[in-house]
């Protein structure tokens, strides 16, 4: 046998492995470009909304903008109390999210425990496809078809916020039902099977076993479509109308952040103007809430996650 034979086929294998290390480089740099993209966006934002809300803060006080009850910030008055768009925001969310935590959970569990596989099929990509409905026809059907039906009951005015509240709570139930039903779906079956040893009837089971397990998913759930009902814009604008009211009465017509973000772009807003620091700088109070909103959300899904993977011991 020739003793060359070994050394020649370690020289050919070398740039081979050569070849497949420089591989494996190139692909994690693209694959670590990729994940940085989404940080650098958020980073960027920042940069851009700081920079338009330190211009702005340079007419108008910090005081002024938490505490003054009016906000005309296109008027020569130039009142600019953040206070009545974003209590008006909070108004249309919290009304969307009570309405759509209860019946998105609900859902959830039915679709998770109780539902026949036949009825699963149907119902659950029924359920979802309401996520895909246009938000501008979710606001026409609140202004044509809810006002007027709520009107039967109650003295509503033809724009605000009941209306925008519910059908907004509408649009974030596929968020919920399908978050909460991957948290449930995730509870080991091991843990029903023993609830039912011990003698729990399914509902017991849900209520004592499941629930307190997925709690940390249905939380995520809850948070994540919170900030949607935040964020939302066109059917606040078209549904809850236009009319800067500092108000927690949801039958009147109010405006939130979004819609006047949405009514001041449609016109032409001169740049480096007041009113044009003034969009920013609500875009950057909405974004900074909604991303606490998310941040805590993604939060708990990965202590919901280190929690089914036995990392953590649920208290």
């Amino acid at each position: 046998m020739d003793p060359s034979a070994p050394l020649d086929s370690d020289r050919r294998a070398l740039p081979q492995a050569r070849s497949v290390f420089w591989e494996e480089r190139l692909m994690l740099i693209v694959l670590g470009l990729a994940a940085s993209v989404p940080v650098a966006i958020v980073i960027a934002l920042l940069v851009v909304f700081a920079h338009q809300a330190w211009q702005f803060f340079a007419e108008v006080s910090l005081w002024d903008f938490l505490t003054d009850t009016q906000w005309t910030p296109n008027f020569k008055s130039q009142n600019v109390g953040i206070a009545v768009i974003a209590v008006a925001t909070l108004l249309i969310a919290t009304i969307a999210c009570l309405v759509a935590l209860p019946v998105g959970l609900l859902a959830a569990i039915y679709l998770r425990e109780y539902a026949p596989r036949q009825v699963r099929r149907v119902l659950k990509p029924t359920l979802e496809a309401l996520a895909g409905v246009p938000t501008i026809v979710y606001g026409y059907f609140a202004l044509r078809f809810v006002t007027p039906f709520l009107d039967r009951f109650v003295s509503l005015a033809p724009f605000n916020a009941l209306s925008a509240g519910l059908v907004t709570g509408v649009l974030i139930v596929p968020v919920i039902s399908s978050i909460s039903e991957d948290a449930l779906d995730n509870v080991p079956e091991q843990l029903r099977q023993g609830a039912y040893a011990l003698g729990f009837t399914q509902r017991e089971t849900i209520l004592r076993v499941v629930l307190p397990v997925a709690f940390p998913g249905i939380i995520a759930a809850f948070t994540l479509a919170a900030s949607r009902a935040f964020g939302e814009t066109t059917i606040s604008a078209i549904a809850a109308g236009q009319s800067p009211n500092l108000t927690l009465n949801p039958f009147v017509p109010i405006e939130s952040m979004t819609a006047f973000i949405f009514q001041v772009s449609l016109g032409d807003v001169p740049t480096d103007s007041f009113i044009f620091h003034a969009i920013f700088t609500v875009g950057a109070v909405l974004f900074l809430i909604t991303l606490s909103l998310n941040i805590f959300g993604h939060w708990m899904v990965r202590r919901h996650s280190r929690t089914m993977a036995g990392l953590d011991i649920p208290m």
